[in-house]
């Protein structure tokens, strides 16, 4: 296989498998999510459109409101409309759009029960806060057979909650849907400095290789595989903040 020359530029990779990124394959990130969970993807400092899906409703009742609480940062907040109806805003005393509530035109559109999956999304300019995490509390509202509101509260903001099998019962708050903001980037070689402590490396699961000092990370099986039993070279968990990283995409 044929040396890759970008490989060999950066200085901090001193290796002697010059054929890893050659190896490494499309790779396809999955992650698990929460029954309300939002999706990008979100760079920072840009505009884009969040998603936010309702894989369930609320101990077999289907959803009959969602109010979102918008993290701070945001701006040009447009709300999308849906199967919900008009999205309707809340602002502070300044006019900052502070939440969206998305609300059914008539309790009789509710489902008899929770069989269907449901999707909200909003326009907005992203922060400038790379290697951060947006998070949207929801509010989860449904209405069993009797008319009666089960409301569950999606903020939890901790990591590694597990929020079990369906809800509307728990009194723990479950985890708020999220987004994680990553750098512009371009083809190619792209060097970061990441202010931030990154935990979680599946971020990076699109990038073909990522690098931080003789560390390396990858998601490919066949590059991890490599990286793991390369002399001189680490295997790359979490980055601290104030690191150096390339990134290949």
């Amino acid at each position: 296989m044929a040396v890759d020359t970008e490989f060999q530029e950066v200085h901090a990779m001193k290796l002697s498998i010059p054929t890893l990124l050659a190896l490494a394959g499309a790779l396809a990130a999955t992650s698990a999510q929460a029954h309300v969970a939002a999706s990008g993807p979100a760079y920072a400092n840009t505009t884009a459109e969040i998603q936010l899906t309702v894989g369930h409703g609320c101990s077999g009742s289907d959803t009959y409101r969602l109010k979102v609480t918008l993290p701070e940062g945001l701006g040009g907040v447009r709300p999308l409309d849906s199967v919900f109806g008009k999205a309707t805003l809340e602002k502070d005393a300044n006019g900052t759009v502070t939440a969206i509530v998305w609300t059914r035109a008539a309790t009789s559109e509710v489902l008899p029960a929770d069989t269907h999956f449901h999707r909200v999304a909003l326009r907005a300019r992203l922060p400038d806060k790379p290697f951060t995490t947006l998070f949207f509390p929801t509010t989860q509202t449904c209405l069993d057979a009797t008319g009666k509101e089960l409301t569950v509260e999606w903020v939890g903001t901790s990591s590694g909650h597990d929020h079990g099998s369906d809800s509307g019962t728990t009194t723990e708050p479950e985890p708020a849907p999220s987004v994680f903001l990553l750098p512009a980037r371009s083809p190619g070689w792209n060097k970061y400095t990441v202010n931030e402590h990154v935990h979680d490396l599946s971020v990076f699961n699109d990038a073909l290789i990522v690098w931080a000092g003789d560390k390396a990370y990858s998601a490919n099986p066949v590059t991890k595989g490599l990286i793991e039993t390369e002399k001189d070279t680490g295997v790359l968990t979490e980055i601290h903040p104030g690191t150096e990283i390339w990134v290949k995409y």
